[in-house]
């Protein structure tokens, strides 16, 4: 207490704004480079007990969360003295000050606007280079992200997908792909299971990285959801043996419906399918792909052939528990993700390196996965069902007559809210 009133400023020296009110953040800031030097002194004191004595200071400045301090840090004519509980050798921000440009780089504020708000904290200098030494704190967070062991638990269902983010590479700025995989484990939550940029998204680039996955304990896999990436589904294919491959039934309709050469016919197309998987019940959505694909023929022969090549990936997700096919049918889980790290990346627009764009992205991941990891995607229950041989049945249809029947006149209806595809077939 006697050193706190010791570092305390007298009256007249309080420091105040211009219009009188003191300036509380500067006065903290006066009392806590006050109290750290005498916290110096008497350590410095303590070690001159066995006869050594002081010899000076040497000078040192500190940037905290309330402005930068200056340190007089004690000098002794035999040994060395360093106060390592109170600051980190050979560091010039505190630690508060490394988790606030940390998190606001991590939430998309570039390094320039950093430090305006750090000017605004009273920190007198923060350059943009300084900043980004600062968050290479996140490396560590980030590696443990890309290599931690995922054999604990068996994941039944991934989803895989990549986006483009401009970096330069090599002394040019060309589009990284950051591919990223992300399961559900059998114990009902989400996990990113793995996250890497590759130049492109080649067969070879997709196969290393579900490799790294296999290593590191990912197994397990029944059912991956993905676009159709022919190098991405051989990969599939040849590192989960066995397990099924759902084709995005979203990106499947869009392509479908970019076949159609006119817009009257484009939305024809996406009428159709979207009658088609708007039903659950498993027997009729089969039916209506059947119809769909005949009606559709009418309209653009290149579509129809399209969903009939997909079929067997399109309804793979039917084979699965009922409660599950909202979730498997598409990659919505990856495309929510991909936006997310799309709006913080875009104040950076283009990353100095690979390394910064793991490090920022990987950062924005880690914060997605603690998230899901406060609670169930799935319960216990349902997700045990993915591997009983006894999976959960659908309800009883709610319609009358079979399964074709009243497919049929879904499609009719849905035909006569756009009659281009009567006049075209």
């Amino acid at each position: 207490m006697d050193s706190l009133e010791h570092g305390m400023p007298k009256v007249y020296e309080i420091p105040r704004f211009d219009d009188g009110m003191v300036n509380i953040q500067e006065l903290i800031r006066i009392m806590a480079e006050s109290l750290i030097n005498e916290v110096m002194d008497a350590q410095a004191e303590d070690a001159c007990a066995d006869g050594n004595q002081r010899n000076g200071y040497r000078e040192r400045t500190l940037i905290t969360s309330v402005g930068t301090i200056n340190l007089r840090i004690p000098k002794l004519r035999r040994g060395s003295y360093f106060p390592e509980d109170l600051i980190a050798r050979y560091s010039r921000v505190d630690r508060a000050v490394i988790a606030a440009v940390s998190e606001m780089v991590t939430c998309g504020v570039s390094t320039r606007k950093v430090a305006r708000v750090a000017s605004q904290m009273g920190i007198d200098r923060m350059s943009p280079s300084q900043v980004s030494r600062i968050c290479n704190s996140l490396d560590d967070i980030v590696a443990d992200l890309q290599s931690r062991d995922l054999s604990d638990v068996a994941f039944p269902y991934i989803w895989l997908d990549a986006t483009y983010i401009k970096c330069r590479d090599e002394g040019h700025v060309s589009s990284c792909a950051l591919v990223s995989a992300i399961g559900a484990g059998a114990d009902g939550y989400r996990r990113l299971l793995g996250l890497d940029a590759i130049d492109t998204e080649s067969y070879a680039g997709w196969l290393a990285f579900l490799r790294s996955l296999r290593e590191r304990g990912v197994a397990g896999v029944m059912c991956a959801t993905s676009d159709a990436h022919e190098g991405l589904r051989r990969a599939i294919e040849e590192v989960f043996p066995g397990s099924a491959w759902q084709r995005c039934i979203v990106h499947l309709m869009r392509n479908a419906a970019s076949s159609a050469p006119t817009r009257q016919k484009r939305a024809a197309v996406l009428a159709i399918l979207h009658a088609v998987f708007a039903e659950r019940d498993p027997d009729l959505v089969r039916e209506l792909y059947h119809l769909a694909c005949e009606e559709i023929s009418g309209i653009c022969a290149k579509a129809a052939e399209l969903l009939e090549g997909a079929e067997a990936d399109a309804l793979a997700y039917l084979d699965f528990p009922y409660a599950h096919h909202r979730r498997l049918r598409t990659n919505n889980v990856q495309e929510r993700a991909n936006r997310e790290l799309k709006r913080r990346s875009r104040v950076v627009q283009v990353f100095p390196s690979r390394r910064s764009l793991i490090r920022m992205l990987g950062a924005v991941f880690s914060e997605m996965d603690e998230d899901w990891a406060s609670r169930r995607w799935f319960t216990e229950e349902s997700i045990a069902q993915a591997a009983s041989p006894a999976r959960s049945t659908a309800p009883a249809p709610a319609y009358e007559g079979t399964a074709e029947e009243h497919a049929r006149r879904i499609i009719d209806v849905v035909i006569a809210d756009n009659p281009i595809g009567r006049r075209a077939a």
